[in-house]
């Protein structure tokens, strides 16, 4: 794969506060990066200044290898970049904003002609062009700043938060939109959307205090979290002890924990010990016991959970 963003050292203060310690990675093509944390975590800080908008206190970025520093035209004209809250000139149409935007990347004539309609035709938004952007609705402005990050088809796109706003349709047609244009380029998504993350991510980067606290797949660190391979399981409440007795006998049981009880059924997590595969011996157990399950499912991990965990302790 080709390395298209290389982060080295990357810190930004504000007096003495950090709001990006020191942070390295790297992105390829092909890859999408989830660039997630909580608030003021550093994303947004981050992304300014691998775009060009902040210049760094230490350390630098290269996109497409250019620096940042040093060649920052040559960055920009590299990048789509959407940025936190999709800022947008609301006196314009759609059609003049992407004309503008289309001026300002060089494009003229029959390109620039095709580019415009292209990128509204992407993002779903030609029945709005000529519609003023300050009368759309949160998730059509949403929609525009994405049409004029793609309007000049980069190999680098930066986006922050691209799917707030929308509606369930409209976050189903943009992620698809992102799969689509995966395989070429190099994507950055900052969001706080766990099941965006698992859906058109590639992989997963975790800020918390400036600092990068994880790295990895969606898998990897799904399997991160205390549920991964834990058995969840619904039966009868005057079944529960006899189940919870058999099951916590199990060898790589750690520990049976009741989670929901509506007064009739009871459903429960079986943990397993260091994340091993245990839903054979839960249904062997079970079946040896006579107790019948209502619901029986193996969990793969649950980002949320280590999501919050890592985040907190950092």
């Amino acid at each position: 794969m080709d390395l298209m963003l290389q982060i080295e050292g990357l810190t930004k203060r504000f007096g003495l506060f950090t709001a990006v310690d020191s942070i390295s990675f790297n992105v390829n093509r092909g890859e999408v990066l989830g660039f997630l944390g909580p608030n003021g975590a550093g994303k947004t800080t981050a992304m300014r200044m691998v775009t060009g908008f902040l210049t760094p206190s230490a350390g630098t970025a290269y996109v497409g290898g250019y620096d940042v520093i040093t060649a920052p035209l040559e960055v920009k004209r590299s990048i789509g970049y959407l940025p936190e809250g999709a800022p947008l000139y609301e006196d314009m149409t759609p059609s003049e904003l992407l004309d503008f935007i289309a001026n300002v990347r060089g494009l003229t004539g029959i390109k620039k002609q095709e580019a415009v309609t292209k990128a509204a035709e992407r993002i779903n938004i030609e029945h709005v062009m000529h519609q003023a952007i300050g009368t759309l609705s949160k998730g059509y402005k949403r929609r525009v700043g994405i049409a004029q990050a793609i309007l000049h088809d980069p190999e680098i796109l930066i986006l922050d938060e691209p799917t707030d706003g929308l509606d369930p349709n409209q976050k189903h047609e943009v992620r698809k939109l992102i799969n689509e244009m995966a395989a070429e380029k190099a994507i950055v998504i900052s969001t706080h959307l766990l099941d965006e993350v698992d859906t058109v991510c590639t992989r997963a980067l975790v800020i918390a205090n400036g600092k990068i606290v994880a790295d990895g797949t969606p898998a990897d660190l799904e399997a991160r979290s205390e549920l991964y391979n834990a058995v969840t399981l619904r039966i009868s409440r005057e079944h529960f002890e006899n189940a919870k007795c058999s099951l916590e006998g199990i060898k790589d049981v750690k520990q049976v924990s009741e989670e929901k009880n509506d007064g009739t059924s009871i459903n429960f997590i079986v943990y397993p010990v260091d994340g091993r595969l245990i839903v054979d011996e839960v249904s062997a157990a079970l079946r040896a016991s006579n107790i019948d399950v209502q619901e029986i499912r193996s969990e793969r991990g649950r980002l949320d959970e280590v999501f919050r965990r890592i985040t907190t302790k950092a």
